[in-house]
């Protein structure tokens, strides 16, 4: 019996960001008590960076290869998912190293469940098999059930742990009844082979099981990337979380159930696309509409970026209804570019608070355009960029999606899009107007502002700037990294 080839550079990444994920975890149990925790967040930190290395060496030899039985493979657009998963992962961990510290949860586990979580995500988007896929997602959630209730002694964190693991183990029932239905049709898990097989049975297109299995797919995915109606859970889980564990969820979570659908969509149901483009314009248009109609009337902060994501899910469902090479590109494009803008406006959300004074309601932050007009202007740069005003990232972001959309003639989709972006300028503007032109009622006095954090807002910040200005290296990278 031969054994099967084990490859570890296909899955050097993955095994990086464990290995560092269980050395946190030795060297908190084994670190003295009193400043032993401080190194915790650098030396997850390190392992994000060696993992950049292994995948940005990958990316710019071309690597693409499939290992494990077929199960796992290492392609363009897997590796740039894993891009957008590490800086996730790195800008993460550099908000929460004074966050945790202020709030008492500069804990071990902590770091080491942002870095499973991490592989979660690089397993989803490297899953050529529905299992793989659906163990990558499992790690990921699992992960953080666990990071959204750390704020132990906080009873909305509990809350929002305990909705977020029963909401989310029956969307995980759904997304498996699905892929036992795939398996019944086709006999198979592999994507290809699901996809193949399709295509060689026409009669399958009306197959009563696959039908069953797409919607039942479309659940467990629309769940994780917060479409409507899968989207219930998003502000109240956003609000009681950890904030740094927000901010890793709005942006983290959400590429990582986007980059599995757009490979179980495209590489294992293209025959479908009739079936699915009716039902995801309907969602799409629903889960940009919800988000930014409910998102007018937030008076807290968290919350308010918990509908703006909602929408944001609805703009990158708009390239996903396109389905051509330049809606694609556009998803990548997207999702790289909110991650910058959604870390940045989370950074500046911890650097305002303080212990036992988060300061997340809207209303707090009157006047802090003068008290402290550095962190206005950034919060400012990132409501504007989600706004998708030029010259920022968000406005390119955009353009891409609807421009992919216009491509393939679905007009009224792409015009609703525009009209739902300009809704939104509203209540991001309304940040900005209630920073720079009402008077704060109380002062907010006694910040102590994380270095770490700082360096992960001037990071976002660059970001946003660099991929509205110069667009095109980004794209490029984008266009080369799809599939199919």
């Amino acid at each position: 019996m031969k054994l099967p080839e084990i490859d570890l550079y296909l899955i050097a990444p993955e095994i990086v960001i464990t290995a560092f994920g269980f050395l946190v975890l030795m060297i908190d149990v084994f670190s003295p008590k009193e400043g032993g925790k401080k190194s915790l967040g650098y030396f997850g930190l390190l392992g994000v960076i060696l993992a950049s290395v292994f995948v940005l060496s990958q990316i710019l030899t071309g690597f693409t290869k499939t290992g494990y039985e077929g199960m796992f493979i290492s392609d363009g657009f897997a590796l740039f998912f894993k891009l957008i998963f590490l800086i996730i992962a790195f800008l993460t961990i550099l908000i929460s190293m004074g966050y945790t510290r202020r709030e008492g949860i500069e804990f071990g586990e902590y770091y080491a469940l942002i870095l499973f979580a991490t592989v979660g995500m690089m397993l989803m988007a490297s899953g050529s098999h529905l299992i793989t896929i659906f163990l990558g997602l499992e790690t990921m959630s699992i992960s953080i059930y666990i990071l959204a209730g750390m704020l132990r002694e906080d009873r909305r964190s509990a809350e929002a742990a305990l909705k977020y693991f029963l909401l989310g183990a029956f969307a995980t029932g759904f997304l498996l009844y699905g892929i036992a239905l795939m398996y019944g049709a086709t006999g198979s898990l592999y994507l290809k082979d699901v996809a193949s097989y399709i295509a060689s049975k026409n009669s399958l297109l009306k197959s009563p099981m696959l039908l069953m299995s797409l919607a039942f797919l479309t659940i467990g995915f629309g769940f994780k990337v917060a479409a409507v109606p899968f989207h219930m859970w998003t502000p109240d889980v956003y609000e009681g979380a950890p904030t740094s564990v927000t901010a890793f969820m709005a942006t983290g979570v959400k590429a990582a159930g986007f980059s599995a659908l757009v490979r179980v969509f495209f590489s294992a149901l293209p025959g479908f696309l009739p079936d699915w483009t009716t039902m995801m314009w309907i969602i799409a248009v629903a889960t940009m509409t919800v988000g930014n109609i409910v998102a007018i009337s937030q008076t807290n902060i968290k919350r308010m970026l918990a509908y703006s994501s909602i929408a944001h899910a609805g703009y990158i469902l708009v390239a996903f209804v396109a389905g051509n090479k330049l809606g694609t590109t556009g998803i990548l494009f997207y999702l790289m570019a909110y991650a910058f803008m959604n870390l940045g406006a989370f950074a500046v959300v911890i650097l305002l608070g303080k212990k036992g004074e988060e300061n997340i309601l809207i209303n707090d932050y009157a006047g802090i355009g003068f008290k402290y007009p550095l962190l206005a202007a950034a919060m400012t740069i990132c409501m504007l960029s989600m706004a998708g005003i030029p010259p920022l990232a968000g406005f390119m972001a955009k353009f891409y999606v609807f421009s992919a959309a216009v491509q393939e003639k679905f007009y009224w989709l792409a015009i609703l899009g525009v009209l739902n972006s300009a809704v939104s300028v509203y209540y991001y503007l309304r940040v900005t107007v209630v920073m720079y032109f009402r008077e704060s009622e109380r002062e907010i006095t006694g910040l102590q502002f994380s270095p770490a954090t700082v360096i992960a807002l001037i990071l976002s910040l660059i970001g946003i700037f660099y991929m509205g200005i110069f667009p095109s290296n980004v794209l490029s990278l984008a266009q080369k990294s799809i599939f199919g």
